[in-house]
């Protein structure tokens, strides 16, 4: 199938303006009588359903959790970006979109990317007067953090709590329709189908999680803004809850599934501690402004204390292998670099799988700066080491209790023990310019979708995407569609489609109740994770995709034949919520492993170990792979299709991505 990405004419800069002076538009009589369903409630989902219900839609919006505030987006700490140039360091649309395609490794739709560029300065002037409390100047402007990957500071932030005062911001917005009547919210319910009438999408069923009644909602449009599915590793910085259902369900109803393979491994997590570990926690990339990483350059050192190991007997290798970035590297590739610390033996902490962050060089430089401000001539050791404690508290205090409270140790005076851990995936439904995806009616936004982060999402970046889509880009681009269905009546949802539908979640729901196996849902969960984690992971290579395919699918058998899930479904049944998740990311587990195999090529997140530099750097094949890959279900059973979207290059010169 040739995919149209409905990308714009003209020059990069004016295709956005263009594009909205010329697209249909509904009239504010019409747009009454247009249902539009929306599923999440994060950023783009909370965003998308404000601002369709503030112009006059008929929303509806669902999200699995017991409010649209416990949205993953909550979890994102150090900040959002944005191409203000309030430091006055050179920054501009056209550098944040250079940054955004080089850090995704040359491997992001161009259009989509200079769009976002644009609309970023929007989302913060929005944000400000919804209430958003950024960090400030003395002097009252906004403050900038840099972040990874970058060479200026462009990041916005709340203290290390960015993206719940972003999504508080959301909410308030969203609440405001809800009360007008506006937005109906439907808590506790999960997507399980999507309805499809005469090709085009004509609504969802979904389950209400509290009572296990299985309900049908018609819309003329369905948005998906349901997130990401680092989840399928088990192990990741995600929500427990976080999943890929809504994205598997369309895709098997034609929606193309977009580099599933390009997964991000965030540098700066806590390690793993145990077996039965549930999850990960993320330590903001904020930290990594003034915390220096290294390992030691013995490993005679590697029992020591931290602190008792001299200077010179460190190895700071962010700073030694790419000087011109240091330890503002982006994250696959400080992923990597800690990962080859720890294989080479130089890892620290009892699994030997920890590198060290440390702050007391910034403390130091802190709390001169300080005392210089203060008056305080020839302060003592102890004085710069209070004042310089205090600013990095100011900064980073939320993030560094936390840390404390998990580990037990203090990172004011011990040095953090961070790995790489599951983050963020790149990619995601296939969408066109408009968001669009390949099924009629059927638009996704933000992390579910795959447009914008290549194959590696630069920091700052998805709270930005997120609210891009939400807030500026879909409420004007699903126009386009809607405008050809003013005349199409609501939905009946007695129609048979709704009907097959419905019967298709409830014989799936009696299958996965009828096993009564004798392994729990976890257990295969945590199974699943360790082949994705072992060869998909943060490097592939082909043998072992090929081991993690067989395996995977040898596993999804004994799923359909082993799997114990108690109660009933007329329930609130939280395990039956988790079998048809892990039955999805079965399925999509195997699509990664096929995406990275056909994938022959390091790219970004993307590291397969066949294809490096001499130096072990990514090494990509322009050649051959400057392409999104676009997987299409073909059936139960039966291999993907692939189809392909050229990607080409006219703003941007492709070229080695270098940040030594």
């Amino acid at each position: 199938m040739k995919l149209d990405a409905k990308i714009p004419e003209g020059p990069i800069a004016e295709k956005w303006s263009n594009y909205r002076s010329n697209v249909k538009l509904v009239a504010p009589n019409n747009k009454r009588r247009i249902e539009v369903i929306v599923i999440g409630s994060g950023l783009a989902g909370g965003a998308a359903a404000a601002t369709l219900g503030e112009l006059g839609y008929s929303v509806k919006c669902f999200c699995f959790q017991d409010s649209p505030r416990r949205a993953h987006s909550i979890a994102a700490q150090g900040g959002i970006n944005a191409a203000k140039n309030y430091q006055n360091d050179g920054d501009s649309a056209y550098r944040l979109f250079y940054d955004t395609v080089k850090g995704g490794d040359y491997r992001s739709r161009e259009a989509n990317v200079y769009r976002l560029a644009q609309v970023s300065t929007n989302i913060i002037d929005q944000c400000v007067a919804q209430g958003v409390p950024f960090a400030r100047e003395y002097g009252g402007l906004l403050a900038n953090r840099s972040f990874g990957g970058v060479q200026v500071s462009r990041t916005f932030y709340a203290r290390g709590q960015t993206g719940q005062q972003l999504l508080l911001g959301a909410y308030s917005a969203l609440s405001r329709q809800i009360a007008a009547g506006k937005v109906k919210m439907y808590n506790r319910h999960e997507m399980l189908e999507l309805v499809m009438i005469d090709g085009k999408t004509r609504g969802i069923i979904a389950r209400n999680l509290i009572t296990g009644e299985i309900e049908r909602h018609g819309a003329h449009a369905v948005v998906l803004a349901s997130g990401g599915y680092g989840n399928v590793f088990y192990l990741s910085t995600n929500a427990m809850g976080s999943n890929v259902t809504a994205n598997m369900k369309a895709y098997r109803k034609g929606a193309f599934f977009a580099n599933p393979c390009y997964t991000q491994i965030h540098p700066t997590c806590i390690p793993v501690s145990g077996h039965y570990q549930s999850k990960l926690t993320l330590m903001s990339e904020s930290l990594r402004n003034d915390g220096r990483v290294w390992v030691p350059k013995s490993k005679n050192d590697l029992s020591k204390n931290p602190n008792q190991i001299p200077e010179e007997d460190r190895d700071y290798y962010l700073e030694r292998i790419y000087p011109a970035f240091g330890n503002l590297v982006p994250r696959d590739v400080a992923s990597r670099a800690a990962k080859y610390m720890c294989d080479k033996g130089m890892g620290v902490g009892k699994t030997g799988l920890a590198v060290y962050l440390d702050f007391s060089s910034a403390i130091e430089r802190y709390g001169k700066a300080a005392a210089n401000t203060q008056n305080i001539d020839n302060p003592s050791k102890k004085e710069i080491e209070k004042l310089g404690k205090e600013v990095i508290e100011s900064k980073y205090g939320n993030l560094f209790e936390m840390y404390q409270r998990i580990t037990d140790e203090n990172p004011y005076d011990t040095p953090m023990k961070i790995y790489p851990a599951v983050h963020y995936t790149m990619g995601g439904l296939w969408v066109d310019y408009e968001l669009g995806t390949t099924v009629p009616g059927l638009y996704a936004t933000g992390e579910c979708n795959f447009s914008d982060h290549g194959a590696n999402r630069l920091g700052a970046s998805a709270l930005m995407q997120g609210l891009a889509d939400g807030y500026f880009v879909l409420p004007v681009t699903i126009g386009s569609y809607l405008a050809g269905e003013i005349r199409t009546p609501q939905t009946d949802t007695n129609h048979p489609a709704f009907v097959e539908a419905e019967k298709s979640v409830k014989d799936n729901i009696n299958k996965l109740l009828n096993i009564k196996g004798d392994k729990s849902v976890d257990d295969f969960h945590r199974e699943l994770g360790l082949i994705m984690w072992n060869k998909c992971g943060m490097s592939r290579n082909a043998q072992g995709l090929q081991e993690a395919i067989k395996e995977i699918q040898a596993l999804r058998k004994e799923f359909w034949n082993n799997v114990y899930v108690p109660g009933t479904a007329d329930e609130f049944n939280p395990e039956l919520e988790k079998a048809g998740r892990v039955a999805d990311f079965l399925d999509l587990g195997e699509l990664m492993c096929r995406d990275a195999l056909n994938r022959n090529e390091s790219a970004g997140g993307h590291f397969r170990e066949e294809y490096r530099t001499p130096e072990g750097e990514a090494q990509r094949d322009d050649e051959n792979y400057t392409y999104v890959a676009a997987w299409e279900y073909a059936g139960e059973g039966k291999e993907p299709i692939l189809n392909k979207e050229e990607l080409t290059f006219n703003d941007i010169e492709l070229k080695t991505r270098s940040y030594k």
